[in-house]
Formats: structure tokens, sequence, C-alpha cells
């Protein structure tokens, strides 16, 4: 970064509109300064040879070279941070999913006109990946921020803070509860990949923007022996099974006796974020108690951190990625600090941990 400590971002979008609308939510943020703008990678390239960017946000769809091939060359030639910022088709998503496996950091929506609401939390989202990225190329904290934004809400705002459900407190069963951010895509892969068969029921939350978790949830089906989908109301949480919150709704667990299942709802941002961990996390510590299995991963800020502790107060056992395999250190390390991690784990150890706890 510059000696002022500012992130220099290089915004690349064919769409001036876009790359207007994005310089002016950046720029509220005192963090961040607009290195520059570019309509295609062809002139992006050109001024990247300049002055190097801290962060790249880039569009997918442009004229000349389309985003992915940019995104394959930047991480061949020249690695830096790159935020996809796209477009919601379903097409697109599946795209996307496909840059972060060439190595972007984070994908959000493209910030809509249509609401004032829609409006403060893509200002919100977008500060905040461009900050993750900048983190995860840097490896350093970032900075405290001045920024005026909305009031950081707790999970109180979505599911209030209760006893463990009684009835029932042992089940045969187990449920797995898992949070991740930026680098968590990735991570998760890792995680799913070496779960068995008959593993115990798995509910994610990777924050991710509405559309693209359900490419991501298809994409992982595809890898993994077990089964992997975005969360539906009401689906229930089985043996060989993983279920991914979707973008933009908050994913609780429930019970119904014996019988795990997901309620997904709407609700307001929790730690900024929708889907939240933090949410998960207090309902599985309500409602699974000492049945659960809580794991943080990688990711910026501190969502989840006070449900794993809520989760290791039930009962549950729980784990944090360690440092050296995340991506950014910031929720797990949030975990830690709180006591709320029986074990501190490198990502390859995490999958035998939620197996078999000790």
């Amino acid at each position: 970064m510059t000696f002022d400590n500012k992130i220099r971002v290089l915004i690349v979008d064919d769409s001036a509109v876009v790359r207007q609308t994005l310089s002016s939510i950046l720029e509220t943020d005192p963090e961040i300064e607009i290195m520059g703008t570019a309509n295609d990678p062809y002139i992006a390239a050109k001024k990247i040879q300049n002055e190097v960017p801290d962060v790249i946000t880039l569009d997918v769809e442009m004229p000349r070279m389309d985003g992915i091939t940019f995104l394959r060359k930047i991480m061949t030639q020249h690695p830096i941070p790159v935020v996809i910022i796209s477009s919601l088709t379903e097409e697109g998503s599946q795209t996307a999913i496909k840059a972060l496996e060439y190595g972007a950091v984070e994908v959000i929506a493209k910030p809509r006109m249509d609401t004032r609401q829609f409006i403060e939390d893509s200002k919100i989202r977008l500060c905040e990946a461009v900050k993750a990225a900048a983190a995860a190329k840097l490896r350093k904290a970032t900075p405290t921020s001045h920024m005026k934004v909305e009031p950081k809400l707790s999970a109180d705002a979505v599911i209030s803070k209760a006893p463990v459900e009684t009835s029932m407190i042992k089940t045969t069963e187990t449920v797995i509860a898992v949070g991740a951010s930026t680098g968590g895509t990735e991570a998760l892969r890792v995680f799913l990949e070496a779960m068995p068969i008959d593993c115990p029921g798995i509910v994610i939350v990777q924050h991710m923007p509405e559309n693209f978790t359900r490419s991501f949830a298809n994409r992982l089906n595809e890898l993994c022996k077990i089964s992997v989908k975005e969360a539906e109301n009401g689906d229930s949480v089985l043996r060989g099974h993983a279920l991914i919150a979707p973008g933009n709704k908050h994913t609780l667990l429930k019970r119904s006796g014996a019988k795990y299942y997901v309620e997904v709802k709407d609700g307001p941002l929790v730690n900024r974020h929708r889907p939240s961990v933090d949410v998960l996390f207090r309902s599985t510590a309500r409602y699974a108690g000492s049945n659960a299995i809580g794991i943080i991963m990688t990711g910026m800020g501190d969502d989840g951190a006070k449900g794993l502790l809520e989760m290791k107060e039930a009962g549950a056992k729980t784990a944090a990625q360690d440092e050296e395999t995340c991506v950014v250190y910031g929720m797990p390390k949030e975990a830690v600090k709180l006591g709320a991690a029986d074990k501190v784990l490198p990502l390859e150890q995490l999958a035998q941990f939620a197996v078999k706890p000790f």
C-alpha cells in the first residue's frame, strides 16, 4: 500500500455507469483510494505497468478480453488480489465460481440502483470485500475504519440467545456447523472432499452473494463423495449430506423431536453479512447443544466468533482453522481470542476433527 496506508483500487468494467458507481461507493471509505478505472483489460494492463494497485475489481463480461482470461493472466504473471463484481445470472454465477478456482479472492454482486437498502448493503459488502482482498495479499491487519456505516448488528437481530433446548438433549445424530468467508470456497472444497459418505449432516454458511451459492453447491456436489446442495427452507439435515446457506438469506438449524432441519429466512445483516455465521452457530447451540461440532474457517472480520463460543458453552466440540492455512486469519483469530475453539488445526485436519472430534 502507499505511505498513507490507503488501499489503492483499480476498477475494470466496460460500463461507465458501473465504474462511476463503484468509485463513488468505495470512496466513502477513508481507507480506500481509487487508483484508476479501465473499460477493458487491455487498458487495465497498461495502467498496471505504470502503477500496481493493491486490489483490482473486475467485471466478467467485457469487450476484447473477458474478465476470466484477464484474471488468469494476472495470476500467472503478476498476482494481484482480485474481487470479481458480476451480475447474478445463472451463467454468470457459474463463471464466477470458475474465477474463484483461478484465484479471485472474493465474488460479490454488482450493485443495483433500485432500492436504498440494497445500495447500503452493497456499500458495506464492497468495501469489506476490498479490505479482505488487500489483507489476503499483504497478510497484514487492515487499519481500523472511521467510515460511518449502518450499525453492526449481532445475531440478536435474527434469533435471541436462549438456553439449550432441554427436550431430547442427547440424540444419536451429530450435526456439523461450518462458517467461512474470504478464501472459504477453496477451504470448503478441501474439507468436504475429505468427508466420508456416512459423515454427520453438515450445514454451512459461506459469505457469498445470492445465486452464486447454488452454483457453488452444485460444483461441490460434482467433486465430493457426499451430497451437497443449496439449502431450502425445511430441508432435513441428513448423514452424508451438506447444506449450504443461500446467498442473501439467513439459515438456522432447527429440531423437531430427533430430526434436524434448516430454516431459511430473511432478516437484517448480522455482522454485516446475510447469511451470517453467528446466526447459524447460535441456532445450532440452542437446538443441537452437545450433539454439534462447530468449525470456523478462513475469513475477514469476526462473524461466527461469538456464535462458536455459544456452541462451546452449550457442550459442542469446536475448532478453528489455523493462521498458516487461512487466506485471511480474521474470523478464526477472533474465535481463538474468545476461547471459543477447543482446537486450532490446519485445514487438512478439520474434516477428521469433524468426524472424530477427539
